[in-house]
This record gives C-alpha cells, structure tokens and sequence, in this order.
C-alpha cells in the first residue's frame, strides 16, 4: 500500500520551532502596486515612494503585532517616501515605529484600514492622506499653543 501525502493549503496555519501557531502572511501584489502611486502619507511628495508595512499591533482593527523577521501583512501598508521610510535619520525604520507615527500625529493603522478599502480608487486614496495630513498639522498646531 503506497503512502498518502496531502498538500496543506497556503492559508493554513503552521508551528514555529517553538511549537506555537504561526499565521501565514497574507499578499496583496495589486494593493502594494497601487500604494506605490500614492504620494507620501507624511510629506504629501510623489516619487521614490514605498509601501511601509506597520508592525506593531492595533486590536481597535484587529492587527496583531509582527515579530522580529516577519512582515505585516499587505493590508498594512502606507505610502511613505524613501526618505521618510528608510533613509536618514529621522526615517521609520530607524526608530521606535509606535512613537515615530505618534511624533509625526498620524494613525497609520486607520490609514492603512482607509487605504485597504478604497484599493484602487485614487480620489478617495487622495482624501485619506490629505485629511491624514491636515489632522497632524492640527494637532502638531495645537501642541505649539
């Protein structure tokens, strides 16, 4: 009698060497294209522009906390530029991203939700981001009062 082998689906869940449940990633090359065409969340520029995954967790959306070597799902994703992603000093991925995002008065996690259900629609996209904007500016106005 031969042996059965059976193809575990890609949205199974998995064990980490530590035997506890791994979720599998979940991809979305279309939205990441689309995030792409976006101007910056933070500046407002076109150009060089990065779908930067959030990695810390947000149960008010349900978005759990990423660990080390492991990326956020697609559907986490904001447009930021590459300056304000990964290059300089001040960049996301050069600080604590919870109080990068709280410094520059942005929910990046209601963005990311925003963005997620307008995929494609670039005036709604626009709306999101510029709103985004103008909430930090208010804030940061605020802060100087």
């Amino acid at each position: 009698m031969g042996a059965y082998r059976f193809a575990r689906p890609d949205t199974a869940f998995s064990r980490d060497g530590k035997g506890r449940t791994k979720r599998p990633r979940r991809t979305a090359a279309q939205h990441l294209r689309w995030i792409r065409t976006l101007p910056c969340l933070v500046t407002g520029k076109f150009g060089d522009i990065h779908a930067a995954h959030i990695r810390y967790g947000d149960p008010r959306f349900g978005k759990r906390a990423t660990g080390m070597g492991e990326k956020a799902d697609d559907k986490w994703t904001v447009p930021l530029c590459a300056e304000q992603h990964v290059f300089g000093d001040g960049a996301q991925h050069a600080a604590n991203e919870r109080r990068w995002w709280a410094a520059k008065g942005i929910d990046p996690v209601a963005v990311a939700v925003a963005l997620w259900t307008a995929s494609g629609d670039d005036e709604t996209a626009e709306q999101i981001l510029s709103e985004a904007r103008e909430q930090a500016r208010k804030l940061k106005q605020g802060e100087r009062q």
